[in-house]
């Protein structure tokens, strides 16, 4: 009977331990997704801020990176925040784990690892990246995003789309391209990091969720950033 009970204890101990090295992996992925945006927005020609107050959510994928040499697809994990209220008009919301998947157009600059961000501009895109699995360029436009203060030369396609990208990789920050990749709510990762299961749906529009102290700083980068929704104004004046 000890035996059995030994085997027990190793197994629940175990699989606590493999639970908790989970949660802290996805924990320390949130906090990094603060620190990622943070460090972009103190780029001198960074994310246009009136494109930044416009946009609905923010999603923030810190070091996505190659899944094989010469297949050219890339992988990544990170959060998406929102504003609250039924209008999108609040105060940045708790945040809901995502993965990116996909796509043959390798990393752009020539890194191994590059951070990127996404601009989500209107209900729609919301609505496509809280449904299911999303691919940028079919289920929702995409564009790469313009940079810097003056918006004037920017296409109609990239002022259209409902998802606008950026990329930082060796220091180097731009606009791209990432038509051709998935989006979807990442569901073990929100449970790891909220310690029950939730959906990306529930977080975004449900009752409101307090966010975890590991994703206190991307909500505090962003309040300070854009603390109000402008998408009622005209992006060019």
């Amino acid at each position: 009977m000890a035996k059995y009970l030994t085997l027990a204890f190793v197994v629940c101990f175990g699989l606590g331990s493999v639970g908790l090295e989970a949660a802290n992996k996805e924990q320390e992925r949130l906090e990094n997704c603060g620190v990622v945006m943070q460090e972009i927005l103190d780029v001198p020609d960074n994310i246009p801020q009136e494109l930044l107050e416009k946009a609905e959510c923010v999603i923030v994928i810190p070091s996505m990176t190659k899944i094989a040499l010469g297949i050219g697809g890339s992988y990544g994990r990170g959060a998406m925040s929102c504003r609250s209220g039924k209008t999108f008009a609040g105060a940045w919301g708790a945040p809901a784990m995502y993965a990116l998947e996909g796509g043959s157009f390798g990393l752009q600059l020539g890194a191994e690892s590059t951070d990127v961000v996404f601009l989500v501009m209107n209900r729609r895109g919301v609505d496509a990246l809280l449904s299911s699995k999303v691919k940028l360029g079919g289920n929702a436009s995409a564009a790469a995003g313009p940079k810097g203060r003056n918006l004037e030369a920017s296409t109609d396609v990239t002022m259209r789309a409902e998802i606008l990208s950026y990329s930082r990789a060796r220091g180097l920050f731009a606009g791209v391209s990432l038509e051709g990749t998935s989006l979807r709510p990442d569901n073990d990762a929100n449970k790891d990091v909220y310690g029950r299961k939730l959906t990306a749906r529930r977080i975004v529009t449900g009752a409101p969720i307090d966010a975890p102290e590991s994703g206190r700083h991307l909500l505090r980068v962003l309040e300070k950033a854009a603390p109000r929704n402008e998408s009622g104004k005209p992006t060019i004046d």
